[in-house]
C-alpha cells in the first residue's frame, strides 16, 4: 500500500514534468478513488489533515494560475511546530495549543490555515472551525478564494454531503461538521463549540483582541487549536500578547518564502548592485545598502534574495514601510507607535547579531556570594569572601570579565515608582564596552545594594553611581558598608555656588536630556559597545510621546537603559588610565566555565 506522503511525492513529480492542471486533475481523481478504496490511507488523512491539502487541493497562485497546493517552506515550518505541539498536548507536556504567527506579506499563512480547517471539516465528525477576519472584504476573499474554490475543485467522489448558504459557511450534514468565517466583532462566536479558531490579521481588528476574546467566551473547547496570525501594526494589543509569553510565538522572516528572489536583468545591473552592497559596510552607507550588506553577510542570504528585497524597497514611496511589510525580526515588525528616540535600524541589527553569537556561546549568568564580618549585625561585607556563582537564571549577566588594573564604572537604577526592576550596568572605562548587567525584581533594595557592592569590588573597586530620585536607600547602604568609591554630585546654593557634595546621581530637567543625547550618539556611532539584548529591546520602546518627551512606551520598561546612561555619564569621575599596580581581583576563567549553584533562596546568598 502506498502512503500518503508517497502519493504526494508522485503528484509533485508529475507536476514538475507536465505543468498541466488537467493532467493533475486526472491524478487527483485517481487519488480520491484510492482514498475511498483504502481505509488505512483515509486514517492517515484523519490524523494528518495536511495530507489532504497536498493530495487533492488546488490554489490560485500569485500569477493567477490554478496550481496544485504544495506547502511552501514557511508553511511547512509552521506545520512542524503545530504537529509537535499537538503530540505534546496529548501527552500532557503542554497546556494549550495557542499560536501567534507574525509574518511578512503574502507568505500564505491565511491560505494554509484555511485549507487545514477545510481538510478537518471534510474528514472529521463534529468538527467546528471558525475564522475571524479584520474586515468584510477580506472575509469574502478568504471564503471565496481560499475555501470555496479549493473545495469546489475537489473530485466529487471525495466530497461529503454539503450545504452552502449565504453566511460564508460550509456545512456538512452527515459529518455534523462546519467551517465559518466572519468579521471580527465583540459578539462573534457565542453559542458555539469551536475546535479550531483562526484570527486573520488580528493586529488590525477594529474591536481589538480583548473585545473579541470576551465575545468568544466559553465557545472554545479545552483542546481547541487557536492561531492568531498577522503582519504587525505597531505596539498594540497584538504586541502585548506577543510579549506576554502566554502563547507560542512564531516569527517567519520574509526570506523563508523561497519565491522571494529575483535574478538580475543584465550583467551590468548585477555588477552595479554588488558594488553598492559591498559599500554597505561603511559607516556612512545609506540605510538600504547597509541592510543589503547585513542580509548577505550576517543572515547569509544569496544575492538573488537580497536583490528581491532591494527591488521591493525601491518600489515603495514610503521606504520605511518595508520594515513592517517584510520584516527581518519581530522587533522590526512591531514598529513603535511613537517615534523611536534611538536608531531603530542599528538596534534591530545588533539584536539579531547578538542572538546568533549567544546561540553558540551564551554569556555567563549568576550572582555574587559573600560573607559578613558579623552575620547578626551585618556590619560589613568581607571583601575576600566575594565570589561568583554560576546560576542558570542568575540576575547578573556577565559579558566580559574583569581585567587587572582597568578602571570600571557602574550605573544603578532603583525600582522607582514600582513599575521597573532594580538595574545596574558595568562599563570598562578604557574601552567603553558594557561588561555586565544586573536586573533584579525585589520588594526592597538591600539585596540589590549588596550585589552592587560585590560587583563594584569585583570590577576593581569600580566607581558606582546610583540614581537617588525615588530611593536613596542603596546610596545610604553603600555608605554604611563603606564602599570606597561612589559618584559625587554637587549641590548648589541659591547663588549658584557649590554648597555641598552628595553621593548618587540625580536625574532632572537638566541632566536627563544630557544623558539621553549622549546615548543617542553612542548607539549611532558605537553600537558594538552594547552587549545586552534586554537593554537594546528597551531602547526600541523608548520613544517620543505626544508632547515630544522621550520616555518608555506605555507598559514598557527603561531600567537597564537608565542604568546604562548613568554609568556612561559618570565616567568622567573615574580614571582613564590602566593602573600598573596589581589590583586585588578574582578574574574568572575564560572561556566561561565553573561550578553551578541554582539553589539560592531569593536569588542571592548571604552567609
Amino acid at each position: 500500500m502506498l502512503t500518503c506522503q508517497q502519493i504526494i511525492a508522485r503528484r509533485r513529480d508529475r507536476w514538475e514534468e507536465h505543468r498541466n492542471i488537467e493532467t493533475d486533475k486526472e491524478f487527483r481523481e485517481a487519488t480520491a478513488q484510492y482514498l475511498i478504496d483504502n481505509p488505512a490511507a483515509r486514517a492517515e488523512v484523519r490524523d494528518h489533515p495536511e495530507y489532504l491539502i497536498e493530495l487533492l487541493f488546488v490554489i490560485v497562485d500569485k500569477d493567477k494560475q490554478t496550481v496544485p497546493y504544495f506547502l511552501n517552506d514557511a508553511q511547512a515550518l509552521f506545520l512542524e511546530k503545530l504537529n509537535t505541539a499537538i503530540v505534546d498536548f496529548k501527552a500532557g507536556r503542554r497546556l494549550h495549543l495557542k499560536f501567534l504567527v507574525l509574518k511578512g506579506r503574502q507568505q500564505g499563512f491565511t491560505s494554509f490555515i484555511t485549507a487545514y480547517q477545510l481538510a478537518c471539516t471534510i474528514t472529521r465528525k463534529n468538527f467546528e472551525g471558525f475564522t475571524a477576519a479584520d474586515e468584510d472584504s477580506n472575509a469574502t476573499v478568504i471564503f471565496e478564494n481560499k475555501a470555496k474554490y479549493p473545495y469546489g475543485a475537489l473530485p466529487d467522489s471525495i466530497k461529503p454531503t454539503e450545504k452552502f448558504n449565504n453566511r460564508k459557511q460550509l456545512l456538512f450534514d452527515k459529518l455534523h461538521s462546519s467551517w465559518e468565517i466572519k468579521t471580527a466583532s465583540k459578539n462573534m462566536g457565542r453559542s458555539r463549540t469551536i475546535n479550531f479558531f483562526h484570527g486573520s490579521e488580528v493586529a488590525f481588528w477594529k474591536d481589538g483582541i480583548s473585545g473579541v476574546q470576551a465575545g468568544l467566551g466559553e465557545a472554545l473547547t479545552k483542546d481547541a487549536i487557536q492561531i492568531y496570525e498577522s503582519t504587525a501594526n505597531g505596539y498594540n494589543e497584538y504586541k502585548d500578547l506577543w510579549d506576554s509569553g502566554s502563547w507560542e510565538n512564531c516569527f517567519f522572516a520574509w526570506w523563508l518564502t523561497s519565491e522571494y528572489r529575483m535574478h538580475f536583468e543584465s550583467t551590468e545591473r548585477e555588477t552595479w548592485f554588488r558594488v553598492q552592497v559591498a559599500a554597505g559596510s561603511g559607516e556612512r552607507a545609506p540605510w538600504i545598502w547597509e541592510r543589503c550588506y547585513w542580509l548577505l553577510n550576517t543572515i547569509g542570504l544569496d544575492m538573488a534574495q537580497v536583490y528581491w528585497y532591494y527591488v521591493k524597497w525601491e518600489g515603495y514611496i514610503d521606504k520605511e514601510k518595508i520594515k513592517q511589510e517584510y520584516p527581518c525580526s519581530p522587533h522590526e515588525a512591531f514598529l513603535a507607535s511613537g517615534r523611536c528616540v534611538f536608531d531603530q535600524e542599528k538596534l534591530v541589527m545588533r539584536i539579531e547579531y547578538l542572538k546568533r553569537v549567544y546561540k553558540e556561546l551564551p554569556p555567563r549568568r549568576g550572582s555574587f556570594r559573600f560573607k559578613w564580618n558579623d552575620a547578626e549585625s551585618q556590619d560589613r561585607i568581607l571583601d575576600e569572601s566575594i565570589e561568583w556563582v554560576d546560576q542558570k537564571d542568575g540576575f547578573i549577566t556577565l559579558y566580559e570579565d574583569t581585567r587587572l588594573g582597568y578602571p570600571y564604572v557602574i550605573g544603578g537604577d532603583t525600582k522607582g515608582e514600582g513599575k521597573d526592576k532594580y538595574a545596574g550596568t558595568v562599563i570598562n572605562n578604557i574601552t567603553g564596552k558594557r561588561c555586565a548587567t544586573l536586573h533584579m525584581e525585589l520588594s526592597n533594595s538591600k539585596p540589590f545594594t549588596w550585589q552592587m557592592y560585590c560587583m563594584g569590588r569585583y570590577f576593581n573597586s569600580a566607581l558606582i553611581g546610583v540614581e537617588m530620585n525615588f530611593n536613596t536607600a542603596p546610596i545610604e547602604e553603600l555608605e554604611r558598608l563603606k564602599y570606597p568609591k561612589q559618584y559625587v554630585r554637587q549641590k548648589y546654593d541659591s547663588m549658584g555656588k557649590p554648597a555641598e557634595k552628595k553621593f548618587g546621581w540625580k536625574t532632572d530637567g537638566n541632566t536627563r536630556p544630557l544623558i539621553i543625547d549622549k546615548e543617542i550618539d553612542l548607539i549611532e556611532h558605537n553600537i558594538q559597545l552594547f552587549q545586552d539584548i534586554i537593554f537594546l529591546q528597551e531602547c526600541l520602546t523608548f520613544v517620543y510621546d505626544d508632547k515630544g518627551r522621550p520616555d518608555a512606551e506605555s507598559g514598557k520598561h527603561d531600567d537597564i537603559l537608565i542604568s546604562d546612561m548613568i554609568a556612561n555619564e559618570i565616567r568622567s569621575q573615574q580614571s582613564f588610565i590602566v593602573s600598573e599596580v596589581v589590583v586585588e581581583a578574582k578574574p574568572l576563567p575564560f572561556p566561561f566555565q565553573g561550578g553551578n549553584d541554582d539553589n539560592n533562596e531569593g536569588g542571592y546568598l548571604v552567609w
